[in-house]
């Protein structure tokens, strides 16, 4: 049985049994899904939470994925990174897509790059596009603005990499092999982006001018301390930055991951006030990863809430944050779905917050799509579909 408190199901798709999901973004009614493997991006028809139903899928290349997606109007990007591990060659780039007809998406432009590819993008509105993009003279991935006045023919308007990782262009690391150092994403608010860089912590850009990105300041959480940086979300309103590290092994080998709450009212001197309460129970057991990954970025369209941190804890599920005091992040609500036949747990990855306050959460193995709702006490100053109900919070070691 699913275990939950203060938030229950409501629809689930598994993708006819090709549930290995990634990122989300929705769309009149259809959610657009990325796929860790080969098979693309999934459309689904969500206007019903209770029954999605995928209608399309849109293919990628051999050893490519296209994993992550982001809509702004009628124009879709979708990218085109190699897949971990895999063998041959495999397509580098982003592809850019017409949706005006939702179910049948029009393959209208293609951005080429080098290395692996793209990692992820940030386009929330109309305007550059913030891309985590290689080039085969780079150690890694980096910052790439994408000019995309006309999709059809994008164009590289400017980038910002940490020196050191332009080896073809004679530049030297001062890092170890040890080291991973490359950009996961850049998300933005107004004219500053915040830029996760995996074992370098978070770099602060001013963009004002996007083409020649500025570095404000950065915070490095030590080796020994902090791997994998993933996000570095600014809340709205809020000088705080919500910053997660990403599990990479399986059950809990290493230095224990972290959600760390920065506050940036120094934007020159970005300093660490809190880090969020880790999952009580017996995860480190129950297979796969266990960790934080992504949270709910709150893109124009979606939920947004200063004080309500979504996120998704790999097997410990999809958990709910309240962060109005920032000194004491404290959970209010969690949902861990049965785990997918084949699975010794749930891996649940990436996660989005309609405006209508319905929770779209992803997979990362074979679960799907599950479209969830707050319950209860979390709950309370929102309608709820269809008869509530609240389960009680649970006991340690559950």
């Amino acid at each position: 049985m699913p275990e939950s408190w203060n938030m229950r199901l409501v629809g689930h798709a598994d993708m006819d049994g090709e549930g290995d999901c990634m990122h989300i973004n929705l769309k009149d009614g259809y959610a657009f899904v990325g796929h860790m493997g080969e098979r693309g991006t999934s459309v689904l028809d969500v206007s019903d939470p209770v029954a999605p139903r995928l209608v399309t899928r849109i293919p990628s290349f051999p050893n490519t994925h296209g994993h992550k997606v982001q809509i702004v109007g009628d124009v879709l990007l979708v990218n085109r990174e190699k897949i971990p591990r895999s063998e041959g060659p495999w397509v580098p780039g982003m592809a850019i897509y017409d949706v005006s007809r939702p179910a049948e998406p029009r393959e209208i432009g293609f951005w080429r790059c080098g290395g692996k590819g793209v990692h992820r993008m940030t386009w929330w509105e109309p305007g550059p596009a913030w891309l985590t993009a290689g080039a085969d003279d780079y150690t890694d991935q980096f910052l790439v603005v994408l000019d995309l006045e006309d999709p059809t023919r994008p164009s590289e308007l400017g980038r910002w990499w940490l020196p050191g990782m332009a080896t073809g262009r004679g530049e030297t690391p001062d890092w170890g092999d040890e080291w991973t150092v490359k950009l996961h994403h850049a998300l933005i608010r107004g004219d500053r982006a915040y830029c996760a860089w995996w074992d370098k912590g978070i770099v602060i850009l001013d963009v004002a001018d996007p083409s020649a990105p500025r570095l404000v300041s950065e915070l490095d959480f030590g080796h020994n301390v902090s791997r994998a940086t993933h996000t570095a979300f600014p809340l709205p309103g809020r000088d705080l930055l919500v910053v997660t590290e990403e599990r990479i092994p399986f059950g809990c080998v290493g230095v224990a991951p972290n959600v760390r709450l920065v506050d940036i009212s120094d934007e020159t001197q970005p300093r660490v006030v809190s880090t969020f309460p880790v999952p009580d129970g017996d995860f480190c057991q129950r297979g796969g990863r266990f960790g934080p990954h992504n949270v709910h970025e709150m893109r124009p369209g979606t939920l947004s809430d200063s004080n309500t941190v979504y996120l998704t804890y790999f097997n410990a599920g999809i958990r709910v944050v309240d962060v109005a005091d920032p000194a004491n992040p404290t959970e209010i609500a969690w949902f861990i779905p049965d785990a997918p036949a084949g699975q010794p747990a749930i891996q649940l990855n990436d996660v989005l917050v309609g405006g209508d306050g319905l929770i779209y959460v992803t997979d990362r193995f074979a679960g799907g799509l599950y479209i969830l709702e707050l319950d209860g006490a979390a709950n309370a100053a929102r309608p709820l579909r269809g008869t509530s109900s609240r389960t009680e919070a649970p006991s340690a070691g559950r």
